[in-house]
Order: C-alpha cells, then sequence, then structure tokens
C-alpha cells in the first residue's frame, strides 16, 4: 500500500526546505518570502530501513526494492485560503488524496526570516491553517449534499446518507473537524465520506522547525507544541530544515557525524517516516529470496491473504498458507532452510495478523 505525506503550512516557515531535505530533490525553490512555491511538488522516497540493508546484504538479490513514501508539497497557506487567498488554494485538493498531512510550523525566532503574520507563534499557525481545513472541507461537503439530496428523492439509502452529511456540515460549520464527527455507520456514507478525502479528518503530525544555533534546546514555542500535540494525542517530530539541507552535498557517514554532533541520533526523513507509521498504524513485512528482497507496507492486524494481496492480488484470491520467519531468526540462523530445519519457520493460516519485521512465503493456487 502507497503512504503519502503532504507537507502543510503558513507561507515562508520552511516547507520547501524540508521538502527539499526529505526527498533530497533540490527542485523545489526555496526562498525569503512568501509563495516561492508556486506549484505542488510531488517526491518519491525510499523509506529507510537497516533491515532490509542487512536482510539484502545476506541474501545477495539480484534486487532489492524498498518501500516508498511520497511526499507532496503545496504552497504555503495563509488566512483565506479556502477561499481563494494567496495561493494555497489551488493546492489544497493535492493533499485530499494523501495518507497524512505533516504541519510545518517555525518554531524559532529570527529578524532575517519573515513570517507571514509579523511575528513566530506556532499554535496561532496551526489555527490558521485547520481552519483553512475546515472551510475548504465546509465548500466539498455543501457541493456533495447537494447532489445527494437530489439523488435522496428516491432513494432511502441516500436520504439517511444525505441525513448524516447534512450533521456533518453543521458539525464543520461549528467549527470542528471532519476527525471528531460520527456518523452512523452506512454504507452509502461511508463511501461519500471516502470519496471527499476531507483534510480535517486526515491523520496530522506536527513538525516543530527549530534553528540550527539551538537545535538541541528547548524554547517556549516548542514548550507550547508540546504541550497543544499531547492534548491532541498528536505526534510531533522535530527538524532543523536548514541544518539537514545543508548536510545534503555530504556523504552519509558524515551527516550522521555532524547529526550527532548536534545531538540528533536520525535523519529527518527516518523521523518523518518513523513516526507516521506509528501515527497511521503502519507496520512492515518482508520477502526475502534470490531475485529480491523487498520490503512491504501494510496496516498493524492485517491477515496473511490480505497482507498478501499487496503483492499480488492472486496471492490474496488463491491464498493457501504463508511461512513465516522472524527478521532476527532469518539473520542469525541465515536463510530461510535454516529456520526450518531449526523449527523456527512457522506454518500460519488464514487467520494470522502479520508482524512488523516478519520475513513471508506465500503459498496459493489460483
Amino acid at each position: 500500500m502507497a503512504l503519502s505525506i503532504g507537507i502543510a503550512g503558513l507561507a515562508n516557515v520552511g516547507k520547501t526546505t524540508l521538502f527539499n531535505t526529505l526527498t533530497k530533490a533540490q527542485n523545489a525553490q526555496a526562498a525569503n518570502y512568501p509563495f516561492s512555491t508556486l506549484e505542488p511538488t510531488k517526491a518519491t522516497v525510499p523509506v529507510p530501513d537497516i533491515r532490509v540493508d542487512n536482510l539484502s546484504a545476506l541474501v545477495k538479490p539480484k534486487k532489492t526494492t524498498r518501500a516508498t513514501v511520497d511526499f507532496i508539497d503545496i504552497a504555503g497557506l495563509v488566512r483565506g485560503s479556502s477561499k481563494g487567498g494567496g495561493l494555497g488554494n489551488q493546492f489544497l485538493g493535492n493533499i485530499r488524496e494523501c495518507t497524512a498531512i505533516l504541519e510545518i510550523v517555525r518554531c524559532f525566532d529570527d529578524e532575517n526570516i519573515l513570517h507571514v503574520d509579523g511575528s513566530v507563534n506556532p499554535l496561532r499557525d496551526i489555527e490558521t491553517i485547520e481552519t483553512e481545513f475546515i472551510l475548504a472541507d465546509i465548500q466539498s461537503v455543501e457541493r456533495r449534499l447537494d447532489r445527494l439530496q437530489k439523488q435522496a428523492k428516491g432513494d432511502k439509502n441516500a436520504r439517511a446518507a444525505a441525513e448524516d452529511l447534512t450533521k456533518l456540515l453543521e458539525h464543520l460549520n461549528s467549527g470542528l473537524a471532519a476527525s471528531a464527527f460520527t456518523a452512523r455507520n452506512t454504507e452509502l456514507f461511508q463511501t461519500v465520506w471516502n470519496e471527499l478525502g476531507l483534510l480535517s479528518a486526515k491523520t496530522v503530525i506536527y513538525c516543530a522547525n527549530v534553528h540550527e544555533d539551538n537545535v538541541a534546546e528547548d524554547n517556549q514555542h516548542l514548550r507550547s507544541l508540546y504541550d497543544f500535540a499531547a492534548g491532541r494525542k498528536a505526534e510531533i517530530v522535530i527538524i532543523c530544515a536548514r541544518l539537514e539541507e545543508e548536510l545534503q552535498a555530504l556523504p552519509e557517514t558524515e551527516q550522521a557525524e555532524i547529526l550527532s554532533s548536534y545531538g540528533i541520533t536520525e535523519s529527518g526523513l527516518a523521523q518523518v517516516v518513523r513516526t507516521s507509521y506509528r501515527a497511521l498504524g503502519l507496520i512492515s513485512y518482508f520477502t526475502a529470496g534470490p531475485k529480491e528482497v523487498r520490503a512491504w507496507t501494510i496496516c498493524q492486524g492485517w491477515k496473511a491473504p490480505k497482507a498478501a494481496g499487496v503483492i499480488h492480488s492472486d496471492l490474496e484470491r488463491g491464498f493457501i498458507r504463508a511461512e513465516i520467519a522472524s527478521y532476527e531468526d532469518y539473520m542469525r540462523l541465515g536463510s530461510e532452510a535454516a529456520c526450518r530445519a531449526a523449527g523456527l519457520l512457522r506454518v500460519e493460516g488464514r487467520d494470522y495478523a502479520l508482524r512488523d519485521g516478519d520475513v513471508a512465503h506465500f503459498l496459493f493456487n489460483v
């Protein structure tokens, strides 16, 4: 399954610098003025996972394929973006299909770097961003409700869905995010909900962009963001986008050494991906053989047939059984055959839920 993360934030808070850092693709212009990003930019990035490296070094396959994540950078938002203010409204649609939203907020003071609202206040930034999401959602729901009400005249299922959509509209108009809305679990409403891709319903990860001069220090902006995220039960990552961007020209070993000197244990990309997986309840399992070592992303709790289906639908349709070794056992013993000989290759049926790090071999027949 594809993981896609939309990068959102006010204009000129370091979104594009962070995008360049995460993707190592210097194809998005960054400048010290609002709206330097005029087009939404997308990059597909391999997920860093040392387990893939280790399996590949052990198995020596012809091909190694990592899981990937799509990052989408949109123009900076301002108050009124949902109604055409600034340039953000043009691109809000580009993140409707995203799995999660990474909200970038500036958490440092620097009089040489402009802020669109004239001063630094991460909670005010978040309020502005999420208000624009709600306002954009209101417009989407109003358009869909109009069509559904016409359909409801002769269809009781559509009428029930329209009633729930009306309640959702009232909920949004009261200033509440779609993520806090509960509706009757009707199939049609769920279909409409999925089609709408409501921005205020998505999983949000807050990303504090800090200054390289005090990257390992606390400040009032960070403290307020920590408290806010805790109240929302939301994930938060701390990144110095400028520092990491400057390191991109160096070899990875040197990057790690410099980051370590600042007290940073992993790259910004690793932080964002790890946090996103945790926030979304995602895990990775692996397939390993002479042709390919590959990582596959699934939701935690998926049963073996559905997990096999991300490889190919035939594996889900014709699933017979799964042969499973843990990553630790596979690396320690050196092969699937050695795990089998040691009694550590488990045979699992349709009800087995794959675990993070499983090395799997699926048997099927169609």
